[in-house]
């Protein structure tokens, strides 16, 4: 199995750390990428046409993309209890999974309008509306972070890697002051083994 990856991406973290949990990680090769929106990695598009990290390959060389779809492939391969199959657990996991991939999406556009636009093109008001939508993600997930402790599942592991890319990215948003519950759960789920080996460089 292959994966293209980029060690800065939480969307490649996310597929990692499923990895992890599942004992494959070691069994994925980590090919050499360089995903951009505007200069697009020939590499990539040769097996998706988006050109995005990450791009999976599996053994029987099949491209899968992109990080929802992977992490499902890998929890079927690994057999594992990443999605669960209870209805109502499922759908909650999925819904915080798609919410913590919607606060990643949000800081990406934010962090691209001032990295990747040139100057006189950025729109303070478009990158002010990406944090609104960080910070009310980031509040629905204070309210609920106290009855995720323990839990290891879809929701939960997006929900890391995002809180992660905001530190990475983003510190001085100091999203921990005002989200203690929060703060609290990601301590103790950033010292797993799978979220210290992919910790973002």
């Amino acid at each position: 199995m292959k994966i293209y990856y980029s060690s800065s991406s939480p969307y490649v973290r996310k597929c990692m750390v499923v990895a992890w949990e599942l004992g494959l990680a070691d069994r994925i090769q980590k090919l050499p990428a360089a995903a951009n929106p505007v200069n697009r990695d020939k590499n990539i598009v040769a097996v998706n046409p988006l050109g995005k990290v990450p791009t999976f390959v599996s053994d029987s060389g099949q491209a899968i993309y992109d990080s929802r779809v992977i992490c499902e492939y890998l929890n079927d391969y690994g057999q594992g209890s990443i999605f669960s199959k209870n209805p109502t657990s499922r759908w909650l996991s999925l819904t915080e999974q798609a919410l913590a991939d919607g606060i990643l999406d949000a800081a990406l556009l934010a962090r691209y309008e001032t990295t990747m636009r040139p100057e006189e093109f950025q729109y303070a008001p478009w990158k002010q509306g990406q944090l609104e939508k960080i910070n009310s993600g980031l509040d629905y997930f204070e309210g609920v972070a106290a009855d995720r402790k323990g839990t290891v599942d879809i929701g939960t592991i997006t929900l890391g890697c995002a809180l992660g890319y905001l530190d990475f990215r983003f510190s001085d948003l100091n999203w921990r002051s005002t989200r203690p519950s929060l703060a609290k759960w990601f301590t103790g789920f950033s010292e797993r083994d799978s979220m210290k080996e992919t910790m973002p460089k």
